[in-house]
């Protein structure tokens, strides 16, 4: 049976790079790919494929926001994380909302293809190189992420905000009022304890919500 496959990520070369990869694997099929967080929850309504490769820093609606969407609407689909990022906080958060499998970039290769395999069989698999006993560690411990603190909505709102989009480009994407926008702005800032957006952007940064650069 062919395992129908998509990807989420923002750079042209890896999405690439990857359906190369996928494609010589003989009973997996690249059947769409998306380039943003929300031409991701399209995509996946359109094709509802089988696996998801979702990087986890991505514009529009963050991967592991775009997961937790995906997975809500459609929970038959698995999602495997693709990320430069190896810390407990992404890895627990990405488990979180639903991801399967958990594979670093600089991983790439038999771990992809053993993680897909291992989602279909409903099992989780983390690259080598994630300190599992840290992973435990960490969820033990009780440590919660600022971003916890924000509604679904908000964390959203302030994916986009990070991005520069303007309150009635958000509002346009999100299907809300300009106003409502500027009251998710002000909340956010509030919940998050920052005072202006460039502190905001630095915070996104920091929590991998956005790539640096």
């Amino acid at each position: 049976m062919t395992v129908r496959i998509a990807i989420v990520d923002d750079h042209p070369i890896v999405r690439e790079g990857l359906r190369r990869l996928l494609g010589d694997i003989t009973e997996f099929a690249v059947v769409a790919e998306a380039a943003n967080g929300i031409d991701a929850l399209k995509m996946a309504e359109v094709h509802q494929p089988d696996v998801i490769i979702m990087d986890i820093a991505i514009p529009g609606l963050g991967g592991i926001e775009a997961t937790s969407e995906i997975l809500r609407c459609w929970p038959q689909i698995r999602v495997v994380i693709l990320s430069v990022h190896s810390t407990c906080e992404h890895v627990y958060h990405a488990l979180a909302a639903g991801a399967r499998g958990y594979v670093l970039k600089e991983s790439i290769g038999t771990e992809l293809v053993d993680a897909i395999r291992a989602a279909l069989c409903n099992k989780r698999y983390l690259s080598r190189k994630i300190d599992e006993n840290g992973l435990a560690d960490f969820v033990l411990s009780g440590k919660k992420s600022p971003l916890e603190r924000l509604s679904r909505r908000e964390r959203q709102v302030l994916h986009l905000v990070v991005e520069g989009a303007s309150s009635a480009a958000i509002a346009e994407k999100l299907f809300l009022s300009p106003k409502t926008v500027e009251t998710y702005r002000s909340r956010i800032m509030q919940k998050l304890g920052v005072r202006d957006i460039t502190a905001l952007v630095k915070f996104a940064v920091q929590h991998g919500i956005i790539p640096l650069g």
